[in-house]
């Protein structure tokens, strides 16, 4: 132990007669280490930002969209739909793993409010969408049933549409209009925010999928409708359950394309998921060629200590010490500037991730473990790139080494 302090000692000397030429040396791996802290800080950022921004859509949420045919080999959206109201009432009364459903059918209008109107898509749902889509009502209510059945004329408006038809007003209990239909506002949605696509959620008004269907489409039949299954992993079972009843109920042959699609929430996280993952990757790999550049910059600068050295070296070996205390005294030399780099590039890391939160307004979250990972990677860095010149300085002859000028 005592040996080994001593060995410590020396090395420390070593690093701190050449300050500037020890520092430059270190530059690439604070340069590296910082970078590679904060890609990864604006990489996890961002997946926990697609995440949250995927799971607003709804708690365990499945998509069920119609028309979907095959032509000359090529599954295209035909426009015609094939779901009815009996469809979504029979996966409701049939499926398991099916919590809830509702239909829904869109549109979309300007909605006027005394002088000033607003052009926004109006959605037509039942009444268990707010919780398939985990939405509350921030002000007033929901529709009900009674309301669904009888194609009332009331509506819930998204918070962007409150705003720019009712700024400083409690929209509920007001009237607007929508393609010259007078509605009832009777709720307000909290806010949700942008989606993946980078969409205003909260630019909606919302109403009964009969009133639209009937009132402003015109239509029979329903644009799609959703689901929520029972828990996160009833996800996969509640998709199986639909397109199993769904086939029964439009007479598919065994081997026949269903004339319906299911995405669920899953598909689209992953996705999503595997979309950022890879940006992350590449990002992280082209910040780590500064680390790369850091470790052949601290095996040079070993390189040169050794032929600079050599005289010493010698005067040591004649003295007793061992080929091994010189490899140590070397490494512990190139671990410990790469170490130093290390612990300034994470809180420069650190920093600039902050800083791109604060400026950028770029979501950022940093795991302990990047950051010892990071750390960890910077002192593999030191140890692998300074073997080579320790390794050289142990196993120079003592009298050649003596002899060097």
């Amino acid at each position: 132990m005592l040996k080994f302090v001593t060995i410590l000692k020396v090395g420390m000397k070593a690093i701190a007669r050449n300050k500037m030429r020890s520092a430059l040396t270190a530059l690439g791996i604070i340069i590296g280490v910082a970078c590679v802290i904060a890609m990864i800080a604006v990489g996890q950022g961002s997946q926990a930002a697609i995440q949250a921004q995927i799971s607003a859509l709804g708690t365990n949420f499945l998509m069920i969209f119609p028309g979907i045919a095959t032509q000359s080999g090529a599954r295209i959206f035909t426009g015609q739909s094939t779901l009815t109201e009996d469809d979504v009432a029979a996966v409701k009364a049939e499926c398991q793993a099916v919590a809830y459903v509702s239909p829904s059918s869109r549109t979309g209008a300007q909605v006027v409010a005394g002088n000033l109107n607003w052009g926004t898509q109006i959605q037509g749902v039942g009444v268990e969408w707010p919780f398939v889509r985990s939405w509350n009502v921030d002000k007033g209510v929901f529709f009900d049933e009674s309301e669904v059945r009888a194609a009332a004329k009331v509506c819930v408006l998204g918070t962007t549409v409150a705003n720019a038809l009712f700024e400083g007003q409690d929209p509920v209990g007001q009237t607007v209009r929508i393609k010259n239909f007078p509605f009832r506002v009777i709720g307000v949605l909290e806010g949700k925010g942008g989606s993946v696509m980078g969409q205003d959620q909260d630019d909606i008004v919302v109403a009964p999928y009969t009133t639209v269907m009937r009132l402003l489409k015109h239509s029979a039949k329903i644009d799609m409708f959703m689901a929520s299954a029972v828990s996160r992993g009833a996800v996969e079972e509640a998709q199986k359950q639909i397109e199993a009843l769904l086939r029964q109920r439009h007479r598919l042959q065994t081997g026949q394309d269903s004339d319906f699609m299911i995405r669920s929430q899953q598909e689209i996280a992953q996705t999503a998921d595997e979309t950022s993952r890879t940006l992350s990757v590449l990002l992280a790999s082209a910040a780590s060629i500064s680390l790369l550049v850091g470790g052949i910059g601290i095996m040079n600068i070993m390189l040169v200590s050794v032929t600079e050295r050599t005289r010493e070296i010698g005067i040591r070996m004649a003295i007793g010490a061992k080929g091994r205390d010189i490899l140590t005294q070397f490494l512990i030399e190139a671990l410990a500037l790469s170490l130093a780099g290390g612990g300034i590039g994470i809180a420069l890391g650190i920093g600039a991730s902050r800083v791109l939160a604060w400026k950028a307004h770029w979501p950022i979250e940093l795991s302990p473990a990047a950051v010892a990972l990071a750390f960890g990677f910077s002192a593999a860095i030191g140890i692998f790139f300074g073997f080579y010149p320790a390794r050289k300085a142990s196993l120079l002859d003592p009298i050649e080494a003596l002899r060097y000028e």
